[in-house]
């Protein structure tokens, strides 16, 4: 089985980690992976998005048209990544910095306040790992046990401090999008 995931914001929102972090625990729970981060010319602010594929399997391309998943931390990014996911996925949005209701009623739409909730934890730039949260109780792909490892693992020395609040985050959007997600019509 393959999943495709894209991840979309502007630069500093936790994008392009989310992405590496997704491809950090699928390699150590024995998948194969792909990670493609794209960003504007500025890092902080600019465009960023990323595209994970997951799989079983060996991967043929590492591009993808069609996402079974998209986790969207803004409107330009709703916009246009709301089209793309394939019918019956998921669609995680930053209900924070989004001001519409989505159009579709074929996909799994969890509207999440994540800016609010990450805020709440004491660490705005928790966001991601809220939105990561809510994407996994949708997307089976991994576990939060599997993200959690991948955190303990590879998070910079730096930055370990962090990590009881990176899984209260996870847990936060996870409990989040199980509660108040939009089913499918």
């Amino acid at each position: 089985m393959q999943t495709e995931i894209i991840i979309a914001g502007f630069g500093g929102q936790g994008i392009l980690f989310a992405g590496q972090l997704i491809a950090y625990a699928a390699m150590d729970s024995g998948k194969n992976v792909t990670w493609i981060p794209s960003y504007g010319p500025e890092m902080r602010g600019g465009t960023a998005n990323c595209t994970v594929i997951v799989a079983d399997e060996e991967i043929g391309a590492p591009t993808v048209r069609n996402p079974r998943a998209a986790m969207v931390f803004n409107l330009p990014s709703f916009d246009k990544y709301e089209p793309l996911v394939v019918p019956e996925g998921v669609l995680i949005v930053n209900k924070s910095l989004v001001d519409r209701e989505y159009e579709r009623d074929d996909l799994i739409t969890v509207m999440i306040p994540a800016n609010e909730i990450a805020e709440s934890l004491g660490e705005k730039r928790l966001t991601n790992m809220v939105m990561l949260g809510a994407l996994l109780e949708h997307l089976p792909v991994l576990s939060i046990d599997a993200i959690e490892n991948a955190l303990s693992q590879h998070l910079p020395e730096r930055h370990k401090h962090l990590l009881p609040l990176n899984s209260k985050a996870l847990l936060e959007g996870a409990q989040f999008a199980r509660e108040a997600f939009a089913p499918i019509k």
